[in-house]
């Protein structure tokens, strides 16, 4: 168990920010989330965060996959010297948002599911994904084995030919997972929207979350909403030279909405 009080990181806002769906708030101030099929139990605590694992397994892997080795104090102060409002209230509203380095296959999972989905539909579903499959996050293979009956239990709808014809695609060879580490941004983005189920928004998200790619700026319903009615559809982020954490931005400003609109 390690206590560590950490710059630039809240583990409340984290699980909110819509980049994870297997981080569930288990009391007032604990969080448990499962990542490549590891587990860890946060707790909030007088400005600190406890970690319910030792310094190896923290060093060796929750380091890195909390992204604590990058400087979003330096992010933060680049947005706000924008002036602009918006993001300055957003920025420090979110203030201890970061990128998670996540898994790509999970990612891709994860957000081929939320289309036209809700957060809490996501998470439910992913959790069954796991039930069915022993607890462990079903790999390619494992889609294509699954029985029908539990696959069906699991209430994908049509999402479900989505993840098979991708997860085929995959197992076939016709679709190489590390291939597409190696991408940078505008080769991952192509590469992506070959597969079935995949535009630009699906494959952004995958960009961010599943690849760490900062540059991408992955536009949702929120998104959308903010660009239409805070800036006319007049966003730029090169206006600012932000065009390099387009990613960090768009976490801050979706964070920001969703939270103003569901108090």
């Amino acid at each position: 168990m390690l206590t560590l009080e950490l710059e630039d990181f809240d583990i409340a806002q984290i699980a909110e920010s819509g980049q994870c769906f297997r981080m569930y708030r288990v009391t007032d101030d604990t969080w448990e989330l499962f990542a490549l099929n590891r587990f860890l139990k946060v707790r909030k605590k007088e400005g600190t965060h406890i970690f319910y694992c030792d310094q190896k397994e923290f060093n060796d892997f929750w380091f890195n996959y909390f992204d604590l080795q990058t400087d979003y104090g330096e992010i933060k102060k680049r947005i706000l010297a924008t002036n602009d409002e918006y993001l300055i209230e957003a920025v420090k509203f979110g203030s201890g948002l970061r990128i998670l380095r996540q898994d790509l296959w999970e990612v891709m999972v994860s957000f081929i599911i939320s289309q036209q989905n809700n957060i809490p539909r996501i998470k439910n579903c992913l959790k069954k994904l796991c039930d069915i499959n022993e607890g462990k996050f079903p790999t390619p293979d494992d889609f294509l084995n699954f029985r029908e009956a539990d696959l069906d239990s699991v209430k994908l709808g049509y999402r479900k030919n989505y993840l098979l014809k991708i997860s085929e695609a995959i197992s076939d060879g016709n679709f190489d997972l590390e291939k597409l580490r190696k991408m940078n941004y505008s080769e991952a983005m192509k590469y992506l929207k070959i597969l079935y189920g995949v535009g630009d928004k699906v494959a952004n998200c995958i960009a961010l979350f599943g690849m760490h790619q900062i540059e991408a700026f992955p536009i949702d319903v929120w998104i959308k909403r903010i660009l239409e009615t805070r800036y006319c559809n007049d966003f730029s982020l090169e206006r600012w030279g932000l065009q390099d954490v387009g990613g960090i931005v768009q976490q801050y400003m979706f964070f920001y909405e969703r939270r103003l609109k569901l108090q």
